[in-house]
């Protein structure tokens, strides 16, 4: 049975004393729960977004996308409990326990989730009094600056079976609490003032003071430390507007609202986090929020050994920066998508272009060059525009018969990038690419990608698709290499496929035709409409004899490239001579025409 581990928040419900009710009157007390739940319950979990993974007779396991949409929805309910046994003798009033906590789970392929996230909000379920929510200290931190909560600390306890004690608050439940938390709600502190700064043109975030759970002052440098690495990354990011540390770290020590803090620094994603450190582990935390709506972008949980601390400084600060910057990407082109077309920007031209370009098809890349070629009309020097404009060619290039015009304007307008993109990480990758893969100068192609690595050193993009062209041009170990290095910094990066196409490559060449096979898969699964995942799934299968399923994947190759010979593409990509056999000695034998 496959698996997936993720970070979820889980709500555990149960009724109190229902083995009494029901003794008392088993018809009557299953049909009130039967009118609960069609009536309050589902209602209150599909409205706050909530998936049912299980039911119980009396009670309830319930995923939600956020810890604050699982405490409204709790709320609601036990506020809806509260109207309902009014008036009713204590005997006969229906109450529920609540637990709440946001953790790592394992979910199985039938949607069920299992692992200690689930079995630390049933033991919180457990400790609630009647009527009541408890929420670990993981979950209360995501809501006790966004819902106006009266809370009391329980302060630690050891929950069976759960290895570490775990810090419980307890919320208290009221028609008051409800209304207030019915809604967003936007606290200001009445010493310090919230006026709205305008947003900037280009996307903004600010970086808090990530919390320190360890109880240990002395680990405070090590907690700002890896702050002000993560600053510093992201502010190598030209597209990005970020709050320099002096007004960030304003908020240190200090419950605050992400949404006041976006309205207070004018950005529009706010960055936030905590560290724990236990013995020789430590536990970084992270979460990317939309100041705006509140919606998480991203998050992520680093487990690591801590014998150097200042190299883990450095590596969770790079691992951070990588992954939050095609997540922003996504965010913002998600953003433009909603903006009327006559009221763009050339930045929003170029954002609009983006899924096209990422795509890899052609004729996709033809409607990108449209919106392309007007932000180049609004501002002929962006960078980007030009790089993405490269990119299009190289895809016609490569999947639309090869046409010179389409290989000189890769070249043309890469060189363009390299020009006015000195500063600019992500255009310089992309020219450094269509130079490489298209120009056949692979020595340009990496004094493109060196100077983004010195202009952003978390740029996952960078390794990607520098892996693919040292897995062309015969390099496998560097190939292998700079794959693995992508994904590491950004594993689940939107050209992912790419990476895993260069580790196909690398391990094709060494004879590790299992692992060029798993890798291969992994790149179709990664992007599906991609017409050289599937050469380079056909070679190794058939290399390992599976011809059947070689030959099943060559003809995926020729229903999404009708036109395609292989002997042309190795061409085109100036493919290393000992790679171009090994490659054609195996396709022949799936039926992919020459």
């Amino acid at each position: 049975m496959s698996e997936t581990r993720k970070i979820a928040a889980i709500l555990v419900a149960d009724v109190v004393g229902f083995s009494r009710l029901a003794g008392a009157d088993e018809d009557r007390t299953l049909s009130r729960l039967r009118g609960l739940r069609s009536d309050l319950i589902d209602p209150a979990i599909a409205a706050h977004h909530g998936r049912v993974v299980k039911r119980t007779g009396d009670g309830a396991l319930v995923e939600f996308r956020s810890v604050v949409d699982s405490v409204r929805c709790a709320i609601e309910v036990q506020n809806g409990m509260i109207e309902r046994n009014a008036g009713l003798p204590p005997e006969r009033r229906i109450e529920f326990r609540i637990g709440i906590h946001l953790g790592d789970v394992v979910e199985e392929s039938d949607g069920d989730l299992m692992g200690d996230g689930v079995n630390i909000a049933a033991r919180l379920e457990g400790i609630a009094r009647p009527g009541a929510i408890c929420l670990s200290e993981d979950a209360y931190r995501q809501v006790k600056a966004r819902l106006d909560l009266a809370v009391s600390d329980l302060g630690e306890t050891q929950l069976k079976n759960i290895a570490e004690p775990v810090r419980i608050y307890s919320l208290d439940v009221g028609l008051a609490a409800q209304s207030k938390a019915a809604q967003p709600t936007e606290p200001t502190t009445p010493d310090r003032p919230s006026p709205r700064l305008a947003l900037p043109d280009m996307p903004s975030i600010a970086v808090l003071p990530f919390q320190n759970m360890s109880g240990d002052p002395e680990q405070e440098y090590f907690v700002d430390g890896m702050v002000d690495d993560i600053i510093t990354g992201l502010s190598r990011i030209k597209w990005l507007f970020v709050i320099a540390r002096n007004s960030s770290f304003t908020y240190k020590g200090r419950t605050v609202d992400v949404k006041q803090v976006g309205r207070e620094l004018g950005v529009r994603y706010v960055l936030e986090g905590s560290v724990r450190k236990l013995a020789d582990r430590v536990r970084i935390t992270g979460q990317l929020i939309d100041a705006g709506t509140g919606a998480y972008v991203w998050a992520e949980r680093y487990d690591r050994k801590s014998d150097d601390i200042f190299a883990l400084q450095d590596e969770i600060a790079l691992s951070v920066v990588g992954a939050i910057e095609p997540s922003l990407r996504r965010a913002e082109v998600e953003r433009v998508k909603r903006k009327r077309p006559d009221s763009l920007d050339a930045y929003d031209l170029v954002l609009r272009a983006q899924p096209d370009v990422y795509s890899g098809m052609p004729e996709r890349a033809t409607k990108a060059l449209v919106l392309l070629e007007r932000a180049l009309a609004l501002d002929p020097t962006y960078a980007l525009a030009h790089a993405f404009a490269a990119m299009c060619h190289h895809n016609r290039f490569l999947r639309a018969g090869l046409h010179e015009e389409d290989r000189a304007a890769s070249i043309r307008y890469a060189q363009a990038a390299i020009v006015y993109g000195q500063d600019d990480a992500l255009a310089l990758t992309f020219a450094g690419f269509s130079i490489g893969m298209d120009g056949h100068d692979r020595a340009a192609a990496f004094a493109a990608f060196e100077a983004a690595l010195a202009v952003s050193p978390s740029t996952a993009l960078t390794y990607i698709l520098g892996s693919v062209i040292l897995g062309w041009t015969g390099e496998a170990e560097r190939s292998i290499e700079w794959g693995e290095r992508g994904m590491r910094l950004s594993p689940f990066d939107p050209w992912a496929f790419a990476a895993f196409g260069s580790l196909t490559l690398g391990y094709f060449q060494r004879g590790r035709y299992d692992e060029a096979a798993k890798a291969a898969y992994k790149a179709v699964q990664s992007n599906p409409a991609h017409s050289i995942n599937y050469v380079l799934l056909a070679a190794p299968l058939a290399k390992l004899g599976r011809l059947e399923e070689a030959k099943a994947a060559a003809a995926r190759v020729l229903e999404l490239q009708p036109a395609f010979r292989y002997s042309r593409q190795f061409s085109g990509v100036d493919c290393a001579p000992a790679l171009a056999a090994s490659l054609s000695e195996a396709l022949r034998a799936t039926g992919l025409p020459e």
